[in-house]
């Protein structure tokens, strides 16, 4: 078995597997958990075959399509639970969702692989058929193997220094595109504020309007002493 030390604990290594955009899985202990499934619009994902995908729960920051248009299709063929704020969950089960689980900003939840905490995220939301998506979010996840935060689109907040307080984080999921969410230096700083010394970067790339300087971005992070992770879709990196 392999993994790292946190505090006083063995900690196993949690597989990271990157789907493109700001869908990516989250694999420990024989749980896996699915965040934001944009996958089958996505050319740049076009080797991904979302059909082998078996996720135990899928976590939907928000309501955009570019991170929720493959989560009915997902959770009807594997019956995983969902994971979001109570709008998406109430439009999901319009959809024949039935295994929802709506949360709120602040609220937290015990599943069966762990705890899961809602936090601020400041962005939009809106649903594919243009109806109210809620408030957009994040997720703070702590599990027997530790704890990790995924921000979701989100803007820099000074909140990220309460989640850096409250947990002792593995690692980050942070944007890092710009232009719809945090851009490289924002991002750096938020992984300042939340005490984390590796991040793993999302949003970037697929569209025009968020294509970045791979290098500059990473200079960004090591400036603050930060390592920034982005990896290849398909791509498993271990954490």
């Amino acid at each position: 078995m392999t993994g790292q030390r946190l505090g006083a604990s063995i900690f196993v290594n949690m597989k990271f597997t990157y789907f493109g955009h700001a869908c990516f899985s989250i694999e420990f202990s024989g749980y896996n958990l699915l965040f934001d499934p944009f996958i089958t619009p996505n050319p740049l994902a076009a080797s991904i075959n979302v059909n082998q995908l078996k996720p135990t729960a899928i976590l939907i920051t928000h309501g955009h399509a570019d991170h929720i248009v493959d989560a009915v299709s997902i959770a009807k063929r594997t019956s995983a639970t969902v994971i979001s704020n109570w709008e998406i969950i109430d439009w999901l089960s319009k959809q024949g969702v039935q295994n929802g689980h709506p949360l709120n900003h602040g609220g937290a939840a015990s599943f069966s692989f762990g705890r899961v905490k809602y936090t601020n995220a400041i962005h939009s939301s809106s649903l594919p058929d243009g109806s109210y998506g809620g408030n957009p979010g994040g997720f703070i996840v702590t599990t027997p193997e530790g704890s990790f935060y995924y921000s979701g689109d989100t803007a820099l907040t000074y909140d990220m220094k309460l989640v850096g307080e409250e947990f002792q984080l593995r690692f980050a999921v942070l944007p890092i595109g710009d232009n719809f969410t945090m851009g490289p230096a924002d991002a750096a700083k938020a992984a300042t504020f939340l005490n984390v010394k590796t991040v793993v970067g999302v949003h970037f790339d697929t569209f025009p309007y968020i294509k970045i300087d791979h290098s500059a971005a990473k200079e960004a992070f090591n400036k603050v002493g930060v390592n920034l992770l982005l990896p290849t879709i398909g791509q498993t990196i271990e954490l």
